[in-house]
């Protein structure tokens, strides 16, 4: 199968999408398909034998992590050559909208996986006037699609709800080899502890962004008697939640990766998960792999991964209380948690990345063998069909 993919998330940023693309370009590959990447400057050149391409990008001033880049006629000549049976946008953004005419112009089916709430995240940067745009836009890219890919069934209904159709649920991953509970290091114990590696670890890992909601955990500190707090990752906030934690047992790393990141999830006590915006939540998995059991929202994807009282904690969205009263909970009963541990390690040992691509190629197949193109059809609605015209107009100007 011959695959092009298009994605503003890529190297070196790292995300929960970055790492579901590359897991599953290394599956691909190993399954003997080819593989070409449309992706932002400043990455690899290629990735695991497929060829990237990178386009000019500049940097999104809300989060100077992401690369945004325009389409670009030079993709044309690419996909000419390469012949695509399938083409993949992960959660499309400017250089998207050059997949979607690329793959109407040049007959190529087209799959569309949403992997973020971008909507709810408007909130947090004070932009909720736009919720009811985005989803204008989400709703048109959406239609354009044969298959839209789900990380979640929240997510899967969400879309649903507003309209969208052709909706797949793509199963939930992990690795669990490299994410084990033998991970553990008492030396990683004492550095994420700042050296007091006896008393109770919390971690949290993911972007330190405003929606992540990580300030919360200031209370839980307060809560549980000598606790200590290790912060992995990085973003646009982290200088921000330096000076809020400042006086308090935590610790920042920055990023963490490979085994590196395995030996803090295996060293935790337990994984601290305050934001109600999760897709999937692929550090929970990467968590719960490691031995490490979670504490986490219940809301999002959250749920699909996480059983409370039994592969997990949850607290509830609406509960200003709910996060300190459940981290409390979880490290009541020493043996529970270990039961706990066992039983989250049990259940994402079923969830490989090579089963999660099999099941993946099995919907490119599908999606190749129905498809017919969307030229006939049009979006409900006056506002709707106005804005595909112009889109569509506007890019002829600019792409061949």
């Amino acid at each position: 199968m011959k695959i092009a993919l298009m994605t503003e998330p890529f190297l070196p940023k790292i995300d929960g999408i970055v790492t579901m693309l590359t897991k599953t370009v290394e599956c691909l590959r190993r399954r003997g398909d080819e593989v070409l990447i449309f992706a932002p400057s400043g990455g690899p050149k290629e990735l695991y034998g497929a060829e990237v391409v990178g386009l000019p990008s500049a940097r999104f001033p809300l989060y100077p992590e992401l690369r945004l880049a325009l389409p670009r006629a030079s993709m044309r000549p690419k996909l000419e050559a390469f012949k695509p049976d399938i083409m993949h946008l992960f959660e499309p953004a400017l250089l998207g909208i050059g997949g979607m005419y690329y793959s109407q112009v040049l007959d190529i089916p087209l799959v569309i996986s949403s992997h973020t709430n971008l909507p709810a995240y408007l909130r947090y940067y004070r932009l909720g006037v736009l919720e009811r745009l985005t989803w204008m836009l989400m709703r048109e890219r959406h239609w354009r699609a044969n298959l839209n890919l789900c990380t979640s069934t929240v997510t899967l209904q969400d879309l649903r709800e507003h309209g969208i159709k052709d909706l797949a649920l793509w199963e939930r991953a992990v690795d669990s080899t490299l994410f084990a509970p033998s991970a553990r290091s008492e030396e990683t114990r004492g550095m994420l502890s700042g050296g007091d590696p006896e008393k109770p670890l919390l971690l949290y890992v993911g972007r330190l962004s405003a929606e992540k909601e990580v300030s919360r955990l200031r209370d839980v500190l307060a809560a549980v008697p000598g606790a200590r707090l290790a912060i992995v990752g990085d973003g646009p906030v982290r200088q921000e939640l330096e000076r809020h934690f400042k006086g308090t047992a935590t610790v920042f790393t920055g990023y963490l990766r490979g085994e590196e990141l395995a030996q803090a999830y295996a060293s935790a006590d337990l994984f601290v998960l305050p934001s109600k915006t999760e897709t999937l939540g692929l550090v929970l998995l990467e968590s719960m792999a490691a031995g490490c059991p979670v504490v986490a929202c219940r809301a999002g994807g959250v749920p699909d991964a996480v059983q409370d009282g039994v592969t997990g904690f949850l607290f509830e969205p609406g509960d200003p209380e709910g996060l300190v009263k459940t981290v409390q909970r979880a490290l009541k009963d020493r043996s529970e948690l270990e039961a706990v541990s066992l039983r989250a390690r049990q259940d994402v040992e079923l969830h490989s990345w090579e089963g999660a691509t099999d099941q993946l190629r099995a919907m490119y197949a599908e999606t190749i063998e129905h498809w017919a193109p969307k030229r006939t059809g049009k979006p409900e609605g006056v506002v709707k069909r106005a804005a595909c015209s112009a889109t569509m107009a506007a890019l002829r100007t600019l792409l061949p």
